[in-house]
């Protein structure tokens, strides 16, 4: 995400140190920490969340698909047993 290397973190570091000083630089190094670790966690969750919504989606879309190929068998067969059974419905002479 971010490109900080060593150099970059002494950096903040002894700006950090010379700002709060001594004494509240490890509550203050602490406390971000935690908000980072917080914000870690809130954004893996909707990493979590968005991709299980695009599989419960990508599901939805497959049961569509496989349904159409269904209800297209079932005419198919339905058309097959009706054009079988054309020929007995012809009008015809009666039988006796």
């Amino acid at each position: 995400m971010f490109d900080i290397g060593f150099l970059e973190l002494m950096f903040i570091g002894v700006v950090g140190l010379l700002v709060l000083g001594p004494e509240r630089l490890p509550k203050a190094a602490r406390t971000l920490g935690l908000w980072i670790g917080k914000i870690k966690r809130t954004v893996s969750g909707m990493q979590r969340d968005i991709s299980a919504q695009l599989e419960a989606e990508e599901l939805r879309q497959k049961l569509n698909e496989q349904q159409k190929k269904l209800d297209e068998s079932v005419r198919q067969v339905q058309r097959d047993v009706e054009s079988i059974a054309e020929p007995d419905r012809r009008p015809g002479p009666c039988p006796p």
